[in-house]
């Protein structure tokens, strides 16, 4: 994919950029490890003033990189302005809880025959993010706040679709104060992913991407022994039972799958609805779907924009196309409109399959999947098939139903009866091919940090010779 930006919704190149050189490269990843030698001795109250400060430059600037964001994937106007002000509200988070996820954690010195035990937490060094264009600002800022916090310096390789996004990312920071180079965009193609992630200088990676791009680069970082950090999609699962409010569910259900253009890792892809209550909620889903205003994500009306690019557009249809071949049934949309740009109709599917591609892959567009089963044990079963493990949902009343999908649903995330979504206050993360690791919170900030074990005798005249007593030698 060439480094540009190209207007889903026209499918005009607004404007290219070369790669960065060799040289250019190898400069900015030297300028980032001195920043780095300088950066890590920064006080926390240093810190905490520069996240407030990126916070307000956002602030200041959401109407212009709302449009940016608009321009470069599609998003509509009102869900960028969103995103823009939860970019925000993470910094000021972590800008008022990272002082005391930085702060030591006391151990029981006496059970270790020491006058003093703790753990600190210190900074690994340069740390690669390689993000994703749905979320331009919002995947990449969840990263770099814990990050900056914690006393880590950021190099972003952002999707080749959002470059001005990418570097405004940069400009955020720099306009906030932050010292020269702690965070810097890189405009390279995938292909220099492993240069970049193999030189000394460079400690740790993170990617949200697809599942084989999760392959790469943890098969590269794993070779040069640097943890990694990965959230590689999901297919999340909806499960309704007879005892929902299934008009609430099913408005959920519509924002879940259409958010974004329907282009979300976390927004629910596969429901599997109750038969006893299938009809009546199939129903609403459907009226609620063919509601949706498609159109001009800059129009304040559009609630679904285009896809972000026009091979994405082809994959969905190949879902669609694959699945109505094999007996599904669109009961809502299934075509693209007779418009320009990269639109698709938002889809309801009926009468979906294991036979069908989309049943065990992840379709990236507004098309949902409706299963009938008959039980909850039914619903977590096909579920759990799948090979992502993302989020997952569950609309019951039914106290022993919650139990049952909190302790067997295969998930990173499990949210009843309220859209899964992300939080900077809870861990963000997945199991099997959905990656490992998690984000946000201090469990996010500490995957990038060293947590160092810190014992101290007591003075020479207090203690005997050799290990403490009963220690033993590894």
């Amino acid at each position: 994919m060439a480094i540009a930006t190209t207007n889903p919704t026209t499918g005009e190149t607004l404007k290219t950029y070369d790669p960065l050189s060799d040289d250019a490269l190898e400069d900015k990843i030297a300028r980032a490890a001195a920043a780095f030698a300088s950066y890590r001795l920064t006080t926390v109250d240093q810190r905490v003033g520069w996240l407030r400060a990126a916070a307000d430059v956002l602030d200041a600037d959401t109407d212009a990189v709302a449009e940016l964001m608009t321009t470069e994937m599609g998003k509509t106007l009102a869900s960028a302005k969103a995103e823009v002000g939860k970019c925000a509200k993470a910094l000021r988070y972590y800008a008022e809880h990272g002082p005391a996820m930085l702060e030591p954690v006391r151990g029981d010195a006496a059970a270790v025959g020491a006058q003093d035990a703790y753990v600190v937490y210190q900074p690994l060094g340069v740390v690669l993010a390689i993000m994703p264009w749905n979320f331009p600002l919002w995947q990449a800022m969840r990263f770099a706040a814990p990050a900056l916090m914690a006393g880590n310096v950021g190099l972003l390789k952002h999707a080749s679709n959002v470059p001005q996004t990418a570097l405004y990312m940069e400009e955020v920071f720099r306009k906030a104060g932050f010292p020269d180079d702690v965070f810097q965009t890189l405009l390279i193609g995938s292909s220099t992913i492993e240069r970049v992630l193999r030189d000394d200088r460079v400690v740790a990676a993170t990617l949200t991407g697809s599942a084989p791009a999760g392959q790469s680069v943890a098969a590269i970082a794993g070779d040069a022994l640097k943890p990694t950090v990965l959230e590689l999609g999901g297919s999340d699962p909806f499960i309704v039972m007879p005892s929902a409010d299934l008009e609430t569910a099913a408005g959920v259900a519509v924002t879940s799958r259409n958010q974004n253009n329907g282009q979300s890792c976390i927004s629910a892809k596969r429901f599997f609805v109750h038969a006893d209550v299938a009809e009546e909620f199939t129903r609403i889903f459907a009226e609620k779907i063919g509601a949706l205003t498609v159109g001009d994500p800059m129009d304040p009306d559009t609630q679904v924009g285009p896809l972000a690019t026009e091979a994405g557009r082809e994959d969905v249809e190949r879902y669609v196309a694959d699945a109505v071949d094999k007996g599904a049934t669109a009961v809502v949309g299934g075509k693209r409109p007779d418009r320009p740009g990269w639109f698709y109709e938002p889809t309801l599917l009926t009468g979906v399959t294991p036979e069908m591609a989309m049943h065990a892959e992840e379709v990236f567009g507004p098309v949902a999947a409706l299963y009938t089963v008959d039980t909850l044990d039914e619903a977590i079963e096909i579920a759990n098939s799948h090979p992502y493990g993302l989020g997952s949902n569950l609309w019951s009343e039914d106290k022993g139903e919650r139990a049952q999908f909190v302790r067997d649903i295969e998930s990173g995330m499990a949210f009843i009866n309220g859209m899964t979504t992300s939080y900077p206050q809870l861990p963000f993360g997945g199991v099997k091919q959905s990656g490992y690791g998690r984000e946000l919170t201090e469990l996010g900030m500490r995957e990038f940090m060293n947590a160092k074990t810190v014992w101290v005798g007591a003075p020479s005249s207090e203690q005997g010779q050799g290990n403490p007593a009963g220690a033993a030698a590894e």
